[in-house]
């Protein structure tokens, strides 16, 4: 890795304005849709500690990495979001397009497929994990520099956007034909939701595993903005309980606590209410969602030729329990 070490330094040496040696250069195993890598930068002022995304050849999903790096600028001292540094969209020394935001030391992320995997803190995380998504949907995203992406879409429209988007996905890249993610498409037209009752940043991926935690049930950076937007908040609040992220415990959503209390704790830190049907219907279009980025991750494993783990289990357990879901979910719907 030292030829990437080496144009990390050329880059960061010049866009800073004085000698840097890249240290303890390491890739980050797990990431769908950058390459992501920690370092540490010295300067003659001292040692910086580093996250690097960069754009992969491949990934499981598109992402827009302006988005990313502005959701970061909105959030970072608003919630628990690392500090973004630097955005490069032409690659430079390192040929892909890739940003730089400051490191957070310590914590751990716990994958959702693992058992009890926020005992004994789960009340605590609870709180933070939905209380912080909370006021990511409170604020106002016209004030946020992710404004700065172009016009805010209208309240009616946030639904038919991120439909249309996720069906054309599924379009383009399905191997074989998917019967149960389109009879939901198929429901999600013909029932509409409300309108937003308003506009606000959408994470897009804000689920158990996105976060590091401090082990004593404390958020310390909510991780993965790739898929940031502005829509409706029930969005985001659909994904997080999507009972895939309840892998062991189907009683506690995103393995944390009752979807009553969720809701509450949602409800109290965005100052918004739930409408049940409307987020029936957010709830669902969360695993149609879903089943489109595992659908994606399928074609980029087998045609892309880009060979990440990640991209093999999302396309085949993932799917298929992303599949039971949405039967689920279709059958409650048509009692």
């Amino acid at each position: 890795m030292s030829g990437l070490a080496d144009a990390i330094a050329a880059y960061l040496s010049r866009a800073w304005g004085e000698p840097v040696a890249v240290e303890r250069l390491s890739r980050i195993s797990g990431g769908a849709s950058r390459e992501t890598y920690k370092l540490d930068a010295v300067t003659s002022t001292g040692t910086r500690p580093l996250i690097l995304r960069r754009d992969p050849p491949g990934s499981l999903i598109e992402t827009d990495r302006r988005a990313e790096f502005l959701a970061l600028k909105s959030f970072h001292g608003r919630v628990a979001a690392p500090e973004p540094l630097i955005l490069e969209e032409q690659g430079a020394e390192l040929e892909r397009p890739f940003f730089v935001m400051r490191r957070i030391e310590g914590g751990a992320a716990s994958s959702p497929f693992a058992r009890d995997a926020y005992a004994p803190h789960e009340a605590k995380l609870a709180e933070a994990f939905f209380g912080t998504l909370g006021r990511i949907a409170a604020a106002d995203p016209a004030t946020l520099p992710i404004a700065e992406l172009g016009a805010l879409p209208s309240p009616g429209d946030c639904w038919r956007r991120e439909l249309d988007y996720w069906a054309g996905v599924i379009d383009a890249d399905e191997l074989h034909p998917q019967p149960i993610v389109r009879a939901a498409i198929r429901w999600l037209r013909r029932n509409p939701p409300p309108p937003a009752q308003k506009l606000s940043v959408v994470h897009g991926d804000y689920r158990s595993g996105n976060f590091l935690h401090d082990g004593a049930g404390r958020i310390i950076a909510v991780l993965d903005w790739e898929m940031a937007h502005v829509g409706d908040p029930l969005e985001d609040l659909g994904w997080a309980m999507d009972p895939l992220w309840r892998h062991h415990d189907p009683d506690r959503v995103a393995g944390l606590t009752s979807k009553a209390d969720a809701i509450a704790i949602w409800e109290r830190a965005s100052g918004l209410k739930v409408d049940p049907a409307a987020f029936r219907w957010w709830e669902l279009f969360a695993s149609v969602k879903g089943q489109a980025i595992w659908i994606s991750s399928a074609k980029e494993y087998r045609d892309g030729g880009y060979r990440e783990p990640i991209l093999c289990f999302s396309g085949w357990y993932t799917a298929r329990r992303q599949d039971e879901i949405i039967a689920e979910r279709l059958a409650e719907l048509a009692a």
